[in-house]
């Protein structure tokens, strides 16, 4: 009996928080690290009518990418646009990765980086991390020569610490000259740290670095799938061969170029965070839950110290119409992650997590 034959992908697959709770109405969905203040009043004024959206985008995305480079001072033909930076995760792996390969990555990380590496055949393997920091020490000790990628998030996802300048520059110098390290910078707005910088900004020039950067957090625009990557020009025209066409919709070209001109919203989103991280964190410690110093918009929480279980807290925050995101997915027990979400549903959300805990 003939049957179709395919390749078994031994993955597993990504599942998103949930963003539903039966019927339960008004919910406050704090579990997917989105914008607490939604998108920018620029967008907000764009008449859609005047978008031809009957007509293909443009494949190149020449006005944002000449947008992105104004704003953030790099070269435009070092820029690639992709459907969030998913995408361009997706391509690199398709690019630089074989069967047999090794891609090394933090022990807790955003999940797509092992999903496109395993697709393309490669081996992931994972570097422990420190007290849920990522470590330079552990990545290097797990380097091969087999190893062609290594995909860091600075801050990091899911657990919201970060690698110092001197750290990351460090990890660069120790790697050897024919791996990629690929940094993302999905979370680099708001950290405010002395001692940070965003990957963009200590490697625009290295030849040997990528840069991911995203539309999803910071700007609002997670639905409309936008985010963009930079890096050495020779990799960036390999990168065009194999990108889709017209992968990046006209609404989102057009939404997220006037994003980049209201540095007024940035500037309100990180005061925002600024507050309410100070706010969470002394709620936290009062009720002994551990967590991190945030260096994003939203706080890992450690439930391994304190009288209640995640898995306890998490199902009566439902009860009450409020989505946290449950860490199983990443493997880590008894931990919940957390957005800083919009004044009203952060005060919602403490009081009633501090009702729970009486």
């Amino acid at each position: 009996m003939n049957q179709l034959k395919f390749r078994k992908i031994n993955i597993d697959t990504y599942k998103p928080g949930k963003s539903k709770l039966g019927n339960i109405k008004n919910l406050i969905k704090l579990s997917a690290n989105e914008s607490a203040l939604g998108f920018s009043s620029k967008v907000k004024n764009i008449k859609n009518n005047k978008i031809k959206i009957d007509k293909y985008p443009d494949s190149k995305c020449k006005i944002l990418r000449k947008q992105i480079s104004i704003t953030y001072k790099c070269n435009l033909d070092k820029i690639i646009c992709g459907a969030g930076s998913d995408e361009i995760i997706q391509m690199l792996c398709q690019l630089f990765l074989t069967k047999n390969d090794e891609v090394v990555l933090p022990e807790y990380s955003f999940l797509m980086y092992r999903i496109y590496s395993k697709i393309v055949g490669a081996k992931v393997v994972f570097a422990k991390e420190e007290n849920f920091k990522i470590s330079v020490k552990n990545i290097i000790s797990k380097i091969t020569n087999k190893t062609k990628m290594v995909f860091i998030a600075n801050p990091n996802n899911p657990t919201g610490t970060y690698l110092s300048i001197k750290e990351v520059k460090t990890l660069r110098k120790k790697l050897n000259k024919n791996i990629l390290l690929v940094i993302d910078d999905a979370y680099f707005e708001y950290m405010k740290k002395k001692d940070y910088q965003s990957g963009l900004d200590i490697f625009k020039n290295a030849k040997n670095v990528f840069i991911l950067r995203t539309f999803s957090k910071i700007y609002g625009l997670a639905s409309l799938r936008v985010g963009w990557g930079y890096g050495p020009k020779n990799i960036i025209n390999e990168l065009y061969k194999i990108k889709p066409p017209f992968n990046v919709n006209k609404l989102a070209q057009v939404y997220a170029t006037e994003s980049l001109k209201d540095k007024n919203f940035v500037n309100r989103s990180v005061k925002h965070n600024q507050y309410w991280s100070r706010k969470f964190k002394n709620f936290f410690d009062k009720k002994n839950i551990i967590s991190n110093e945030t260096s994003a918009n939203f706080f890992l929480l450690n439930f391994d110290f304190c009288k209640l279980s995640a898995n306890y807290v998490l199902k009566k925050l439902e009860k009450k119409g409020i989505i946290l995101r449950s860490m199983e997915s990443y493997k880590m027990k008894n931990k919940l992650r957390v957005t800083i979400g919009s004044s009203k549903e952060n005060n919602k959300f403490i009081k009633n997590l501090d009702h729970i805990f009486k």
